[in-house]
C-alpha cells in the first residue's frame, strides 16, 4: 500500500486543519460513533470513503461511501487517486487524496474513517495526525453487535470475530483509545479528544491500556 505525503495537520497556522483517523474492529459501533459525532460538531468535516462493497441497508450513496465497481476502483488507484487503499473482506476500500487535502487547506479538520493498515500508513505520512482505536466493551458484546446486524451467515460472523481480534491487537499503535460500551460517554471521549483534553484515553496511559488488555482477555 503506498501513501503520497499529506500536508502537516498540527495547528500550525490559520489555513490548515488538523486529520483525526478513527479505525476499529468491525462490530466495535464506529459507524454509528461517526455520525453522532458529526451530528455534536457540524464543523467537523468527514472524508468518504470509496469501496467495492454492496450498500447495508439504510446507506445513503455518497453521504456513507462512494460506491463504486473493481474496475472503477482499479482506474483510481493506477491513477494515484488515494491516500490509501486496502482489501478487507474481499472488498477494496480506498480514501480520496484531493477530498482530503483539499478540506484541511480550508483550515478544517478531517474525520477518516479507516482500518488499522490505512490508518498505520497515513501516521507514517502524516505524524502530526491524532489517529485513534474504538474498542467493543468486552468479546460477548462485539458478537452480540456483529449478530445483531442480521445480514452475514455464521461463517461470515466467525471469520470477522476472527478478523476482529486481530484488528484489536494493533491498538497500541494509536494515539488513543475509546472503549464504546455506551454511546454518549463514548461520544463524549470523542470530543474531549478533539478538543484536546482527552489526555486520560492516551494509550500510553497505565489505566487505559489495563482496560483494553482485559477486553483482549475476555
Amino acid at each position: 500500500m503506498s501513501v503520497p505525503d499529506l500536508p502537516q495537520t498540527e495547528n500550525s497556522g490559520p489555513t490548515t486543519g488538523t486529520l483525526f483517523v478513527l479505525s476499529a474492529p468491525s462490530g466495535a459501533g464506529k459507524t454509528t460513533l461517526v455520525k453522532a459525532l458529526m451530528a455534536r460538531d457540524p464543523a467537523l468535516c468527514f472524508s468518504v470513503s470509496f469501496t467495492t462493497r454492496k450498500p447495508r441497508p439504510g446507506e445513503v450513496p455518497e453521504r456513507d461511501y462512494f460506491f463504486v465497481d473493481a474496475a472503477r476502483f482499479g482506474e483510481m488507484v493506477a491513477a494515484g487517486e488515494f491516500l490509501e487503499h486496502a482489501r478487507v473482506f474481499g472488498n477494496l476500500y480506498g480514501t480520496s487524496r484531493a477530498q482530503v487535502n483539499a478540506i484541511l487547506a480550508e483550515g478544517r479538520n478531517v474525520l477518516l474513517e479507516i482500518d488499522w493498515q490505512g490508518a498505520r500508513q497515513i501516521r507514517k505520512n502524516a505524524p502530526h495526525c491524532c489517529s485513534i482505536f474504538i474498542m467493543p466493551p468486552s468479546a460477548n458484546e462485539l458478537e452480540r453487535r456483529l449478530r445483531s446486524r442480521a445480514t452475514d451467515s455464521d461463517d461470515v460472523i466467525r471469520q470477522r470475530l476472527n478478523q476482529a481480534f486481530d484488528d484489536m491487537a494493533h491498538w497500541h499503535e494509536f494515539d488513543y483509545v475509546v472503549i464504546n460500551a455506551d454511546q454518549r460517554q463514548a461520544c463524549d471521549d470523542l470530543t474531549a479528544i478533539i478538543e484536546g483534553h482527552g489526555q486520560h484515553l492516551s494509550t500510553k496511559s497505565p489505566e487505559r491500556a489495563a482496560a483494553v488488555r482485559a477486553i483482549l482477555a475476555s
